[in-house]
């Protein structure tokens, strides 16, 4: 499908924004729509402003050099640590919104602490960014801490932590890292922090942000292991 759409770049050269994959869950659960490499998009269109992927099912993300891309979001339940690395080691000096979501080991979101730090990592590259979304992830106190010690996280208005299994642990790692206060937006929902924690957040970080989420995923108390991401099959 990729060779057949980006064969066609000649006839639309002036186009600044694709989404692969927009299949509701009434025609493809999101874990079962496959992609390939999208690398093949980016190479062909110079210009490219925006990419939207979803499924991850196959999905190859090759390290690049793109100029123009402004917002790249990944919707996944599951994204393997190979596009993870692959996007880490990518240089994209004008992204302004990223937005991957890591999703769950259950639907091969088998990413790691050490792939989101280097992911991190390559956000010294992209000075421009504005929004970060780290999302759906099973793993989220791991990457509430990464991101807590993150330099590029200084210069965000908005930080996505949400739809994931984000509990008291990460919840004290964002409060005992860099200041979070010149954040407009925060958003933590569907987290598994205790009363106690969210109200800590919500003392600490209510008066200074915005919008700050901080919906939780249930009623009562789940052990870590009975915690679920959003968004899996």
């Amino acid at each position: 499908m990729l060779e057949l759409i980006t064969a066609q770049a000649h006839r639309l050269p002036r186009l600044r924004a694709v989404f692969l994959g927009d299949l509701e869950s009434e025609e493809s659960e999101i874990s079962w729509i496959e992609q390939g490499g999208v690398g093949r998009v980016l190479r062909a269109w110079p210009g490219l402003c925006e990419l939207g992927v979803r499924g991850a099912e196959g999905l190859v993300i090759e390290p690049l050099r793109h100029q123009a891309l402004r917002r790249l979001r990944v919707e996944s339940g599951g994204l393997p640590s190979e596009p993870v690395r692959g996007l880490a080691a990518c240089d994209l000096p004008a992204l302004h919104h990223l937005e991957p979501w890591l999703g769950t080991d259950r639907y091969g979101g088998d990413c790691t602490a050490a792939d989101v730090r280097a992911l991190l990592a390559m956000l010294d590259r992209s000075p421009r960014l504005a929004y970060l979304g780290l999302c759906d992830s099973d793993i989220q106190d791991e990457i509430a801490a990464a991101v807590a010690a993150a330099p590029a996280v200084a210069g965000l208005d908005s930080l996505d932590l949400g739809m994931g299994t984000l509990g008291d642990d990460g919840g004290a790692a964002l409060l005992s890292g860099q200041p979070l206060t010149h954040l407009r937006a925060l958003d933590l929902g569907h987290h598994y922090m205790s009363e106690e924690m969210t109200r800590r957040v919500r003392e600490t970080l209510g008066p200074h942000v915005q919008d700050l989420g901080l919906t939780p995923a249930h009623r009562g108390e789940h052990r870590p292991e009975e915690r679920y991401v959003a968004v899996g099959e």
